[in-house]
């Protein structure tokens, strides 16, 4: 622990993270613009840090970005980030009644309080769960990998057909590259650059950033943001603990084992707490009238979903979420490989990185309080200045992977391909991580099946094994009655109307 606390107490470690959170704070607080995107505008930063200002930087952005998007939520009925939409009604509805401080002073104190002991459990748990996990082989990696994918698809959109498109797309292009089993090329058009397939940061900086400059020029680059009022939020935030402290706890402890779910993330958390808090609410009838127990309770478990989605980043090297999945490829780039074993061959590193998301979550508070009094200010920037400066930064994220020309046009393709993706209704989160763990279920799934010498038994053959693949095959047939439950109630709907 002393050497943890020597890596991070530095003036370097530390004035990342206050920047880092002054940063994350701003990027969430303008709608549009998520904490992926943030998060993938500063790897380009990263590259000329040290290994722990760098993950510190990441870690902090993401957690101050998903309290910060709470804030046009509230005052405007605009999400800042997808994490806040699940209870933006419930805050807009505060601020309409003129209790805008409640609405704010409740999701500040919440998202302090569950990032925190979200971190105390990430930290706890993280290295027994990494004792056990030691163990897995292929073919455990391999269903955990399937079992990701299939919970990124039933969680990520109403539509199970336009979520199961968007992850066969990002599996698509993860076989771009060298077959893995025969060292053929696939699909790289005798493109050179594309044998080691396609870099996962310009397509992550593309389809996230570049996929919503796109669509704010299109569709509200002169669109003017109102102003609003907000009073006093110390004695609103004591209140709110004093009346909550239950919820928020509740819920910190349900989203942190939701965001360690490959492929959940913050944004589902917050919907399923805020769903769960209106129907174990002694209160229910007060919800979507300007309640503040929605908002304790889905504050609490979005960020705390944000620590958590580290669990299976550090311990399998699978993303709990888009955030993760570029906090891997930073790892990596740093000489860091999430495993297992990464408690013992990088345990000061890691616990550095917890030490860092603490000091993220207690900063939040009083900068949040900064936040919230200049939001009118930060929200009133025109789009027409600040697209550019964005798309200046996509451009040079993408550039700096490898120098190379050719991942700048990897990011613009991938970008456009986004848009479209969204304004037909394609999630994009299924696509990024069809992208991030395809090569990874390929692989553990080749090894498996020469390993049982073509045996489908092989993959059930261990016990840990069989349980996930058994998790993964009902969840499989759950979607697929789901799919036809769905279908004949839109058919039998039509036929009345």
């Amino acid at each position: 622990m002393a050497e943890v606390f020597e890596l991070v107490f530095r003036w370097d470690v530390l004035s990342t993270i206050f920047l880092a959170a002054c940063y994350g704070l701003f990027v969430g607080s303008v709608p549009g613009l998520t904490a992926t995107m943030s998060v993938a505008l500063l790897v380009p930063i990263t590259f000329f840090l040290d290994p722990v200002p760098a993950v510190a930087a990441i870690a902090t952005a993401s957690a101050t970005a998903i309290f910060a998007g709470d804030i046009p939520g509230a005052l405007l009925r605009i999400p800042g980030t997808p994490a806040s939409a699940a209870y933006v009604e419930e805050a807009f509805a505060l601020t309409q009644k003129g209790q805008a401080e409640r609405a704010l002073a409740t999701s500040l104190v919440s998202s302090c309080l569950g990032g925190l002991i979200g971190v105390a459990l990430l930290a706890v748990f993280a290295r027994q769960l990494a004792s056990f996990a030691v163990k897995f082989s292929s073919v455990e990696y391999f269903w955990l990998g399937c079992l990701g994918l299939t919970a990124a698809v039933a969680v990520s959109s109403s539509s199970l057909v336009r979520g199961t498109l968007g992850l066969l797309i990002g599996l698509f292009i993860s076989t771009v590259g060298i077959d893995i089993a025969t060292g053929h090329a696939r699909f790289t058009f005798g493109q050179l650059d594309l044998l080691d397939g396609v870099s996962f940061i310009p397509a992550m900086i593309g389809m996230f950033a570049l996929s919503q400059v796109i669509r704010t020029v299109t569709t509200e680059l002169d669109s003017v943001v109102p102003k609003a009022k907000v009073g006093s939020l110390s004695g609103e935030m004591v209140r709110v603990v004093r009346s909550y402290w239950k919820n928020i706890c509740r819920s910190a402890v349900f989203g942190n084992i939701l965001g360690a779910l490959p492929g959940a993330g913050a944004d589902i958390a917050a919907w399923i707490a805020y769903s769960l808090s209106k129907r174990f609410s002694k209160t229910p009838e007060k919800f979507g009238t300007g309640h503040a127990e929605g908002i304790a309770d889905a504050g609490a478990a979005n960020n705390s979903a944000v620590c958590g989605a580290w669990t299976p980043a550090l311990v399998f090297g699978i993303p709990g979420d888009t955030v993760t999945a570029i906090a891997i490829g930073v790892l990596m780039l740093k000489g860091i490989t999430p495993s297992p074993r990464v408690f013992t061959t990088d345990g000061t590193m890691v616990y550095a990185i917890f030490l860092a998301f603490a000091l993220a979550n207690l900063l939040m508070l009083p900068l949040g309080m900064v936040a919230i009094r200049v939001a009118r200010q930060a929200l009133s920037i025109p789009k027409r200045v600040l697209m550019p400066l964005i798309l200046v930064f996509c451009i040079i994220g993408a550039y700096a992977v490898d120098n190379t020309l050719f991942s700048v046009w990897i990011m613009l393709g991938l970008g456009i391909l986004a848009y479209f993706m969204e304004e037909n209704g394609i999630p994009i989160a299924p696509a990024i991580l069809g992208i991030v763990l395809g090569k990874v279920i390929e692989k553990n799934f080749l090894i498996t099946m020469i390993k049982s010498q073509g045996e489908v038994a092989g993959f059930f053959d261990r016990p840990v094994a069989a349980v996930l693949g058994a998790t993964t095959l009902l969840l499989w047939g759950w979607l697929v009655v789901l799919a036809v439950v769905r279908a004949a109630r839109a058919r039998k709907h039509a036929a009345a109307t």
